[in-house]
């Protein structure tokens, strides 16, 4: 659909040629060589890809791992956490589900608890209602959540967890790529190739600081996370790479460096700039037709635009805006249930416009919106 507007980079967004070319010519690559002697011509790449990311985070290269996904990332470094039966674990009220499943399971199983930080009037965490202590272990803090348009307070969550030694595990699956994160204060970083940053599916990232490694036990190791040294002994590595595995698919992890490389050569800072610019014209835009209500919260927002209709269901309106060539998803409030269940919300439109997307393109997606709603009547 050469048409198509994509207001979608939340979801899986398209990727520039430079990672598509990077891509495929890898897989070509393998085809004539295999996939070893393939991976071996590319090895210098290959490691200097830490570093790309590590100018994409503002973090050393010694505390970048290479995953298949954010959800891999999460669960790789939030498994790598010790719980004991009393300690207590944090999440936000935009927690997203992928998050949640596994918190619960393991508090269950180690005796922790699972507590709710509250929301301020913005929708955002409340600093005034975290009620820290030394039994706090962990701070599950979503940056960006996935159903609405509010960017969290990280630095200060950051240094009030840090006064009883508390660890914080940043979700960026939805900032990476359109937020600009060199500034942040975390102790662990989660994300994804697929959505902002415009890399392969398939593909994500894990920060780990070098301060706090040694107080992480990763429990899913192999050959390339340690060394085999004696019949009964072993060693780990000693970078955040003790979190990866020895297989994966180059092809995709040279897209995602693609990626990473791509979106610092055009500047961070340029690309948040501009993803706040077409948000903000697309809420500004949805706010003035009759019918449509923004649900986007937070003092600072993001390039996550949701709203509702008061006449077409949330899932057909989505549809038809795909038949008129116009891409969104919908999200539903099994994916931010504390969040969505607070604001009595089954569901919501989710629109994500990126850079590439034009006023022009904005300006026809609001009218296409406008005349499915006024139909409806």
């Amino acid at each position: 659909m050469s048409d198509l507007i994509f207001l979608d980079s939340a979801g899986s967004s398209i990727p520039p040629a430079p990672v598509v070319d990077e891509v495929i010519g890898h897989l070509r690559r393998e085809t004539e060589i295999g996939g070893y002697r393939a991976a071996a011509e590319r090895r210098d790449d290959l490691e200097a890809g830490y570093g790309v990311l590590a100018d994409l985070f503002g973090c050393q290269p010694s505390e970048v791992a290479f995953t298949d996904s954010a959800t891999r990332s999460w669960l790789a470094a939030f498994d790598a956490v010790p719980l004991s039966a009393g300690d207590r674990i944090l999440v936000t009220e935009v927690e997203y589900a992928g998050n949640a499943i596994p918190v619960l399971r393991r508090a269950a199983e180690a005796g922790a608890v699972v507590e709710v930080i509250p929301s301020d009037v913005h929708g955002q965490v409340d600093l005034g209602a975290l009620n820290l202590d030394n039994r706090v272990k962990l701070i599950s803090l979503v940056h960006v959540p996935t159903n609405g348009g509010l960017i969290n307070p990280v630095n200060d969550i950051t240094a009030a967890a840090r006064e009883v030694g508390a660890l914080v595990l940043l979700d960026a699956c939805q900032s990476t790529g359109q937020l600009d994160l060199r500034g942040l204060d975390y102790d662990m970083l989660a994300c994804t190739g697929r959505k902002w940053l415009r890399g392969p599916r398939g593909t994500g990232a894990l920060v780990v600081r070098d301060e706090v490694r040694e107080r992480l036990h990763p429990r899913l190791v192999d050959l390339h996370s340690g060394s085999w040294t004696g019949p009964q002994e072993y060693s780990l590595r000693s970078d955040a790479r003790v979190f990866e595995l020895w297989e994966c698919s180059i092809a995709d992890r040279l897209g995602m460096i693609a990626a990473a490389r791509h979106a610092l050569e055009m500047g961070l800072d340029v690309i948040e700039a501009e993803v706040a610019d077409r948000a903000k014209r697309l809420r500004e835009g949805l706010a003035a037709i009759p019918g449509i209500t923004v649900r986007d919260l937070g003092e600072r927002q993001s390039g996550i635009v949701t709203f509702t209709s008061e006449r077409v269901p949330a899932m057909e309106l989505k549809d038809r805006l795909w038949q008129a060539a116009v891409a969104v998803t919908v999200s539903q409030a099994g994916s931010t249930l504390l969040d969505m269940t607070r604001r009595g919300l089954g569901e919501v439109v989710r629109a994500s416009p990126h850079y590439f997307v034009t006023h022009a393109e904005i300006d026809q997606a609001l009218e296409i919106i406008e005349q499915i709603v006024s139909r409806t009547r």
